[in-house]
């Protein structure tokens, strides 16, 4: 087997830590059901409404982006423009 990309033994080492945690709370979850179901829902609740709050602050602390100027428009008609004629007399 090829030696693993720094990338490639981070994502291995994620991978089994998610496994170990599934496990960890599959066994807490059946022998203390009713806590460890409150503390997940509070976790999930405060995360969810933790990431509202961050986008609140973020939008409530931005300053507003400065108008764009729009070119002021010419006096001749856009058809007009796009083909110029030379005038006959």
């Amino acid at each position: 087997m090829d030696k693993l990309s720094k990338d490639q033994t981070w994502g291995a080492g994620i991978l089994a830590l998610s496994i170990i945690g599934i496990v960890v709370y599959a066994v807490l979850l059946y022998l203390y059901p009713r806590p460890v179901l409150q503390i997940t829902a509070f976790v999930a609740v405060a995360g969810i409404l933790g990431i509202t709050a961050w986008i609140g602050w973020t939008m409530a602390t931005t300053p507003p982006p400065t108008p764009l100027e729009v070119p002021e428009a010419s006096t001749q008609p856009a058809a007009e423009s796009a083909n110029p004629q030379p005038k006959q007399s």
